[in-house]
């Protein structure tokens, strides 16, 4: 199995992991074969932090998955040239985009409600729903080099770094702030530099 990271997606939860106060909708949503979403946050040993998702947007519940019961997973950018069942506005972006984001030489894919519904074929998205993308950098980016990679995006499209010690905004590092909010295993706080946390 590939090294499981935030935003990947991974199927095999079941109804019976999940804690006797759950509610209704979250062993539904299961039942149907949804996938869940690896996030940010501690795990003990053969566990992995995860969300799942509902048909409502507030919809949202975290638990833990064991690692033992992971059936499939995939790669936010396994979904980069994946073509969607349905015609959202924020997957016409995301066709507009893929020529230059795969010429930009970054290590891209996609995220959030996109890469939910490119992934599982379930409804996620709507008309007014941004694109978020995700994008590795395990080496230090420039402040110049973000914002190089801002100007080739559009409205709507909100863009993760992925940093050895969390994520970062794309637009928050392209910016001009002296800190920006990192989102860590350990909680989110302002740093100067993300790099320099790398574990």
């Amino acid at each position: 199995m590939a090294v499981i990271r935030p935003h990947d997606l991974l199927w095999g939860l079941t109804p019976t992991h999940l804690p006797a106060d759950a509610p209704a909708w979250v062993a539904a949503a299961l039942a149907d074969g949804q996938p869940v979403v690896v996030r940010r946050d501690a795990a003990a040993p053969g566990q992995v932090a995860v969300g799942v998702r509902g048909g409502q947007r507030e919809q949202r519940y975290a638990t833990h998955m064991p690692v033992a019961a992971i059936s499939r997973q995939l790669s936010p950018e396994a979904l980069r040239h994946c073509v969607g069942q349905r015609d959202w506005p924020a997957l016409r972006v995301l066709y507009r985009l893929r020529p230059r984001l795969d010429e930009s030489g970054w290590a891209w894919g996609v995220g959030g409600s996109a890469g939910f519904e490119l992934a599982s074929g379930f409804t996620a998205l709507h008309a007014g729903s941004d694109l978020d993308l995700i994008v590795r950098t395990p080496q230090p980016l420039a402040r110049e080099q973000a914002r190089e990679l801002l100007a080739l995006l559009e409205e709507k499209v909100d863009v993760q770094l992925q940093t050895p010690a969390g994520g970062v905004a794309l637009r928050e590092w392209a910016g001009h702030g002296a800190k920006v909010l990192l989102k860590a295993a350990d909680g989110a706080r302002l740093v100067s530099d993300p790099w320099s946390l790398a574990p």
